[in-house]
Protein backbone atom coordinates (compact mmCIF):
# COMPACT_ATOMS: atom_id res chain seq x y z
CA UNK A 1 0.00 0.00 0.00
CA UNK A 2 1.73 3.52 -0.82
CA UNK A 3 2.20 6.10 2.06
CA UNK A 4 -0.44 9.15 2.21
CA UNK A 5 2.08 11.73 0.45
CA UNK A 6 1.82 15.19 2.81
CA UNK A 7 -0.97 17.31 1.24
CA UNK A 8 -2.03 14.08 -1.57
CA UNK A 9 -3.77 11.78 -0.96
CA UNK A 10 -2.98 7.70 -0.76
CA UNK A 11 -3.24 5.24 -3.39
CA UNK A 12 -6.91 5.24 -3.96
CA UNK A 13 -8.51 7.02 -0.68
CA UNK A 14 -10.98 9.67 -0.53
CA UNK A 15 -9.72 13.55 -0.56
CA UNK A 16 -12.51 14.80 2.00
CA UNK A 17 -12.61 18.75 1.64
CA UNK A 18 -14.49 21.12 3.78
CA UNK A 19 -16.16 24.08 2.47
CA UNK A 20 -17.00 26.80 4.86
CA UNK A 21 -17.91 30.77 4.71
CA UNK A 22 -14.65 32.52 4.49
CA UNK A 23 -16.38 35.64 5.98
CA UNK A 24 -17.28 34.24 9.27
CA UNK A 25 -15.27 34.01 12.71
CA UNK A 26 -16.66 31.17 13.87
CA UNK A 27 -16.51 29.17 10.80
CA UNK A 28 -12.73 30.63 10.68
CA UNK A 29 -12.21 29.09 14.58
CA UNK A 30 -13.74 25.80 13.38
CA UNK A 31 -10.91 25.31 10.54
CA UNK A 32 -8.19 25.90 12.81
CA UNK A 33 -9.89 23.74 15.34
CA UNK A 34 -9.83 20.64 12.83
CA UNK A 35 -6.33 21.43 11.51
CA UNK A 36 -5.40 21.01 14.87
CA UNK A 37 -7.06 17.93 15.47
CA UNK A 38 -6.41 16.40 12.13
CA UNK A 39 -3.06 14.64 12.98
CA UNK A 40 -3.24 12.52 9.53
CA UNK A 41 -3.77 15.58 7.24
CA UNK A 42 -6.32 14.27 5.42
CA UNK A 43 -9.06 17.08 5.58
CA UNK A 44 -8.95 19.94 3.19
CA UNK A 45 -10.61 23.15 3.32
CA UNK A 46 -11.85 25.95 1.04
CA UNK A 47 -13.76 29.22 1.79
CA UNK A 48 -17.08 28.77 -0.02
CA UNK A 49 -16.43 32.40 -1.96
CA UNK A 50 -13.31 30.30 -3.56
CA UNK A 51 -13.27 29.57 -7.86
CA UNK A 52 -12.89 25.89 -6.46
CA UNK A 53 -15.95 25.75 -4.06
CA UNK A 54 -18.52 27.68 -5.92
CA UNK A 55 -17.48 25.29 -9.16
CA UNK A 56 -18.46 22.57 -6.56
CA UNK A 57 -21.90 24.39 -5.45
CA UNK A 58 -22.87 25.27 -9.07
CA UNK A 59 -22.27 21.85 -9.73
CA UNK A 60 -24.16 20.04 -7.35
CA UNK A 61 -27.27 23.02 -7.64
CA UNK A 62 -26.04 24.06 -3.94
CA UNK A 63 -26.47 28.44 -3.07
CA UNK A 64 -23.31 30.17 -4.31
CA UNK A 65 -24.32 33.82 -2.32
CA UNK A 66 -26.39 33.00 0.76
CA UNK A 67 -24.26 30.74 2.64
CA UNK A 68 -26.19 29.18 5.47
CA UNK A 69 -24.59 26.13 6.05
CA UNK A 70 -20.86 24.35 5.60
CA UNK A 71 -20.96 21.68 2.85
CA UNK A 72 -18.84 18.73 3.61
CA UNK A 73 -17.18 16.97 0.39
CA UNK A 74 -16.71 13.12 0.84
CA UNK A 75 -14.40 13.11 -1.76
CA UNK A 76 -13.44 16.14 -4.00
CA UNK A 77 -11.98 13.75 -6.68
CA UNK A 78 -14.71 11.66 -7.11
CA UNK A 79 -18.29 14.33 -6.55
CA UNK A 80 -20.74 12.06 -6.81
CA UNK A 81 -24.33 13.78 -6.97
CA UNK A 82 -25.59 14.65 -3.59
CA UNK A 83 -23.11 13.16 -1.42
CA UNK A 84 -22.75 15.92 0.00
CA UNK A 85 -23.17 16.78 3.80
CA UNK A 86 -24.89 20.06 5.49
CA UNK A 87 -25.16 21.63 8.40
CA UNK A 88 -24.44 19.37 11.37
CA UNK A 89 -24.56 16.58 9.22
CA UNK A 90 -21.44 17.66 7.18
CA UNK A 91 -19.82 19.30 10.62
CA UNK A 92 -19.78 15.89 12.18
CA UNK A 93 -18.62 14.10 9.22
CA UNK A 94 -15.25 16.66 9.07
CA UNK A 95 -14.68 15.82 12.14
CA UNK A 96 -14.80 11.87 12.41
CA UNK A 97 -12.78 12.77 9.09
CA UNK A 98 -10.03 14.34 11.18
CA UNK A 99 -10.19 11.38 13.73
CA UNK A 100 -8.74 11.22 17.05
CA UNK A 101 -10.89 13.85 19.15
CA UNK A 102 -13.16 14.47 16.09
CA UNK A 103 -13.96 10.84 15.96
CA UNK A 104 -15.55 11.32 20.15
CA UNK A 105 -17.28 14.31 18.75
CA UNK A 106 -18.55 12.99 15.73
CA UNK A 107 -20.84 10.32 18.27
CA UNK A 108 -23.12 13.50 18.56
CA UNK A 109 -24.89 12.44 15.39
CA UNK A 110 -26.21 9.93 18.26
CA UNK A 111 -28.66 12.89 18.82
CA UNK A 112 -31.64 13.58 16.33
CA UNK A 113 -30.73 15.87 13.23
CA UNK A 114 -33.30 18.10 13.41
CA UNK A 115 -32.48 18.86 17.03
CA UNK A 116 -28.78 19.52 16.17
CA UNK A 117 -29.65 21.05 12.88
CA UNK A 118 -32.35 23.43 14.89
CA UNK A 119 -29.06 24.46 17.21
CA UNK A 120 -26.77 25.39 14.26
CA UNK A 121 -29.14 27.27 12.72
CA UNK A 122 -29.85 29.37 15.94
CA UNK A 123 -26.24 29.97 16.26
CA UNK A 124 -26.05 30.46 12.45
CA UNK A 125 -28.15 33.40 12.43
CA UNK A 126 -26.51 34.91 15.10
CA UNK A 127 -22.79 33.97 14.20
CA UNK A 128 -21.58 37.73 12.99
CA UNK A 129 -22.94 39.18 16.13
CA UNK A 130 -21.05 36.56 18.72
CA UNK A 131 -18.36 35.94 16.54
CA UNK A 132 -17.21 38.83 14.27
CA UNK A 133 -16.03 38.22 10.66
CA UNK A 134 -12.79 36.36 9.77
CA UNK A 135 -9.49 37.80 10.45
CA UNK A 136 -6.42 37.21 8.60
CA UNK A 137 -4.82 34.02 9.08
CA UNK A 138 -1.38 33.20 9.35
CA UNK A 139 -0.80 29.74 8.27
CA UNK A 140 2.30 27.37 8.28
CA UNK A 141 3.14 27.13 4.38
CA UNK A 142 2.28 22.63 5.11
CA UNK A 143 -0.87 24.11 6.48
CA UNK A 144 -1.70 26.71 3.37
CA UNK A 145 -1.32 23.67 1.35
CA UNK A 146 -4.00 21.59 2.78
CA UNK A 147 -6.21 24.60 1.19
CA UNK A 148 -7.90 24.54 -2.15
CA UNK A 149 -7.43 27.21 -4.71
CA UNK A 150 -4.95 30.26 -4.69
Amino acid sequence: MAARAPGGRGEGGPRPVLLFDGECGLCQACVRFLVRIDEGRRLRFAPLQSAPAQAYLRAQGLPVRDFDSLVFVPDWDRPAPGAYRLRTDGALAACAAAGGVGRELANLRALPAWLRDALYRAVGRARFALFGPARPERWSAADRARFLGP
